[in-house]
């Protein structure tokens, strides 16, 4: 077994159990501006797309290289996030993760100005390796940040202002970029050529110059810094041999697929006859609904996980999800709207509560664990387009018996949740 934090912080002396003594408060305050970046960034993808496809005149494939650039990327960067960030340690590392987000939003520029989608797709990458960095020196150091029975309440602190960030993020990217735009899906080839990009070039410019004053600040702020003891004499163990790291990392894969396949298909859902028949705008607000959702259950769950043991919360949230599905599928109208919305709810304190049971104990292994967690991000990449392919391949005169096949998928990913929470995510060396 790892050795054990320790921290170049004195011990609490008046704080009560569970209570963050104030240095570490005021570090997690200025942390939160950390993830509500991260939020914002990941997802303006999906006002990115809709304009690109447009704008290059892309199928549905094609533009897909969107997501697939900017969560492969997970896979890709995070083991060398982990590696840098062990080396330089988490403030540092945090300040390269904002100065390469800043270099990818930068880059928006020329791509727009050239209208050149592979630099659209390499600025997006350097972007999400930015993210990637953050999520790798940002997450571990919550988590560690504290008392260890209140990591996965921080976590979701910290997590719920991601969320806050999901929301506010597509109303801001619609009335900055679309809403100055004609209906994309009715231009004339001479009417893409002639679209106006500056829109999306001062977007990302403005995000670009936030990141770069970010950074200064964080530069100039003191965190405290939190070390590991040394391994113990004979301890050659290595972060992937604790296996409920290795069970977490299948936990954080399926958590991501699952939530990014839902929310990529609710409009497509709502829109059939027999759900609501709604209009793909009356639609896409309605997803609003379900990243709202996700905020409130992380907001809420900061108490409860102070009081309930993560995993039970955890188990608990991911039956829900599963009925909530089956409840949606199985019937009609707006029942199974919001049976479905619903499960943003339930996906409010998962990735919190993953990560903090994933990476318990492993002490000087926490920064490789927690790159091998982000790359495990990935899932957001593969479980989609697995949901569309069942999708395609159940098609039966264009009913919505399709979609309702495809959200098998997404219960299954919620079934192996459940078990991680009730007994996966138990600590025991392989």
């Amino acid at each position: 077994m790892a050795a054990p934090i320790t921290s170049t912080l004195p011990p609490p002396t008046s704080t009560s159990p569970g209570q963050e003594t104030p240095r570490y408060t005021s570090a997690l305050s200025s942390l939160t501006v950390l993830f509500f970046m991260m939020g914002f960034i990941t997802c303006l993808n999906d006002i990115l797309i809709p304009y690109l496809k447009a704008v290059f005149t892309l199928s549905y494939a094609k533009v897909n290289l969107v997501n697939f650039c900017f969560f492969g990327a997970y896979l890709i960067m995070g083991v060398p996030a982990g590696l840098l960030v062990k080396r330089i340690g988490y403030k540092r590392g945090m300040l390269v993760g904002f100065l390469v987000a800043a270099l990818g939003c930068f880059l928006f520029y020329p791509a727009a100005a050239g209208r050149t989608f592979p630099l659209f797709l390499g600025a997006l990458f350097i972007l999400a390796s930015g993210v990637v960095t953050l999520q790798v020196a940002g997450n571990p150091y919550v988590a560690i940040l504290g008392p260890p029975q209140t990591a996965s309440s921080r976590l979701s602190l910290t997590q719920a202002f991601n969320s806050l960030a999901t929301f506010v993020a597509p109303l801001i990217g619609t009335r900055l970029i679309l809403s100055n735009l004609p209906d994309l899906q009715k231009l004339t080839p001479a009417q893409t050529a002639a679209l106006d990009v500056s829109s999306v070039q001062l977007l990302y410019l403005g995000i670009g110059g936030v990141l770069l004053i970010i950074s200064l600040l964080l530069a100039f702020l003191k965190l405290p810094h939190i070390a590991h003891a040394p391994a113990a004499a004979g301890d050659t163990s290595r972060a992937w041999s604790y296996r409920h790291l290795l069970l977490g990392l299948v936990g954080i894969f399926t958590y991501v697929g699952a939530e990014v396949a839902i929310g990529s298909h609710i409009v497509s859902y709502l829109q059939q006859p027999e759900v609501m028949s709604l209009s793909s705008v009356e639609a896409g607000y309605r997803v609003s609904y379900y990243w709202f959702a996700a905020m409130v259950g992380r907001f809420v769950g900061i108490g409860l996980l102070r009081a309930i043991r993560p995993g039970r919360v955890l188990a608990f949230n991911a039956l829900g999800a599963v009925l909530l599905i089956l409840i949606s599928i199985n019937t009609t109208g707006q029942t199974a709207m919001y049976s479905l919305l619903a499960v943003g709810l339930m996906n409010s304190i998962m990735f919190p509560v993953i990560f903090t049971l994933a990476v318990a104990g492993l002490g000087r292994h926490t920064e490789d664990a927690s790159g091998l967690l982000s790359a495990s991000i990935v899932g957001g990449a593969i479980i989609p387009p697995l949901f569309g392919l069942i999708a395609d391949s159940t098609i039966s005169g264009g009913g919505i018996h399709a979609l309702r096949w495809a959200f098998v998928l997404p219960v299954l990913c919620y079934i192996y949740i459940l078990w991680y929470g009730l007994k996966g995510h138990k600590p025991a060396t392989t």
